[in-house]
């Protein structure tokens, strides 16, 4: 079926939403929808049910039917026998979509389950109607205020999309991203995909104006030719990171009973990702660490580092973790060495790049010396972006008695990226001092920086971002 672009936008960017089948104890997806900016129902016809509902706020009607204006999204979590009656109502009502949360359909592998799905995809092609799923959490827009868990925050902004056929993975991957400072604006996680499959939800995306950056997960391809070029036109216009599910024979199973996908090999799917320029992950943290890299740096006009760490054993960490990554760690111009050689503290510690510098800006250094290396370095005709190392298992504690210390090194980096425009990624080991560690990573995160937890997936994060980009300069 073609899908109608107008109807599908009705889903995923709702005026309406009716719930079906709410139940207690906890009516999630009625509680989670409260902060929906539209009228919101009920339906349901169990009467025990219907107490609870109408005491938690709710208006309830027995029908779908009965809801007395139109219906953009009907979400659906009904028993799986119910469930094509409710797209039968649902078309009667001509709602705009539905998200069927119901499960248990062609993935189970069982005959008469498969024929349900059947059926249900039968009803939605004969009246142009989009699905999403089933067996998915189906859809989250910020700014609607639609919510697939009540994780997931709702308000303005957000440039970043994440869609996938697993729920988990859908709503893991929108948390962490809002954890690192990035407000997801749109989710879908979409199941089994029986009517509304990934490329139409690539093209969707990749018009989007509320969309700038994508992230994917995916176990199959219901149509992988109209995907390869639904992604080959999206990509020199948008990244698109995507995490492949079902990557080893055990993995292929289990994404069979999951979203019954089949297998795709992983030397076709290696090809479409190195044909089409999407950013490869093979993990949610990849996946999350690869939007961290696109959405808080700039684009990177190179490959030529500067790595600052605090100590030797750091500075030899850093360099064979991007170094690993095919990354280049160049020798400074002489100039520069000439400025910051004035001043720094070779005593313990190196400006060669990568630095060691916790002796010149640390406790026993000059808070200043920082600007001057900031200074120095972003001069530097021979780098393109800059990998900062947060040790804080060194200052955590001066940091807490002396909060402004901490202040001034953010100000310094908030400094570099506006004055030179060049990327910026920083890195804060967490290790035995977690506690101490979690709130000063809160503070650079608001300060829009990306952050990471080790040397290794900063480095992996920066060589697929500047991968990317290099292929788009390429592709032209």
């Amino acid at each position: 079926m073609a899908v109608d672009r107008d109807r599908l936008h009705r889903t995923l960017t709702p005026r309406s939403v009716a719930v079906v089948g709410a139940k207690g104890p906890d009516f999630g997806w009625l509680e989670n929808n409260r902060d929906f900016v539209g009228p919101l129902y009920s339906v349901q016809l169990d009467p025990n049910e219907i107490t609870e509902i109408e005491k938690r706020g709710f208006t309830n009607y027995l029908k779908l039917e009965e809801v007395p204006e139109d219906i953009d999204l009907v979400i659906c979590a009904v028993p799986r026998p119910i469930v094509p009656f409710i797209v039968a109502d649902s078309i009667k009502k001509n709602v705009g979509g539905m998200a069927i949360f119901s499960a248990g359909f062609a993935e189970t592998g069982e005959e008469d389950a498969a024929e349900l799905q059947d059926r249900i995809v039968q009803l939605a092609n004969d009246a142009g109607m989009p699905i999403v799923g089933p067996n998915c959490m189906g859809v989250y827009n910020r700014r609607q205020g639609v919510k697939f868990s009540d994780g997931v925050d709702h308000g303005d902004g957000g440039t970043v999309s994440i869609m996938g056929q697993s729920g988990t993975h859908t709503i893991g991957a929108t948390t962490m991203a809002q954890r690192v400072g990035i407000p997801v604006s749109r989710g879908i996680s979409f199941g089994n995909a029986v009517v509304v499959n990934e490329a139409d939800y690539i093209e969707y995306l990749r018009d989007d104006p509320d969309t700038e950056v994508i992230g994917v997960y995916l176990e199959g391809l219901k149509d992988g030719r109209r995907f390869f070029q639904a992604l080959r036109e999206t990509t020199p216009k948008k990244p698109v990171v995507i995490w492949k599910g079902g990557q080893t024979a055990a993995g292929q199973r289990a994404t069979r009973s999951h979203t019954a996908s089949l297998a795709t090999p992983m030397a076709t799917w290696n090809a479409l990702i190195a044909q089409t320029g999407a950013i490869p992950a093979n993990s949610v943290d990849e996946m999350v660490d690869a939007l961290q890299a696109l959405v808080h740096t700039t684009a990177p006009r190179g490959r030529r580092l500067a790595l600052m760490a605090m100590t030797g054993g750091q500075s030899v960490a850093i360099s064979d973790a991007f170094g690993r990554q095919g990354l280049e760690v160049p020798e400074l111009a002489d100039k520069t060495y000439e400025r910051i050689g004035e001043f720094f503290n070779v005593i313990g510690g190196s400006f060669r790049n990568p630095f060691d510098m916790a002796n010149t800006i640390g406790m026993a250094g000059d808070s200043a010396n920082l600007a001057r290396i900031m200074q120095a370095v972003g001069d530097d005709p021979n780098i393109d972006a800059m990998v900062f190392e947060f040790s804080a298992g060194f200052f955590a504690r001066m940091w807490k008695d002396h909060p402004e210390r901490l202040e001034e090194m953010l100000d310094e980096l908030d400094g570099f990226r506006e004055r030179t425009g060049l990327p910026l990624v920083t890195v804060m080991h967490g290790g035995a001092m977690d506690e101490e560690v979690i709130p000063i990573r809160d503070q650079v995160v608001a300060r829009g920086l990306a952050v990471f937890p080790s040397f290794d997936r900063a480095a992996l994060a920066l060589s697929r971002v500047i991968n990317y980009y290099e292929w788009v300069d390429e592709a032209g």
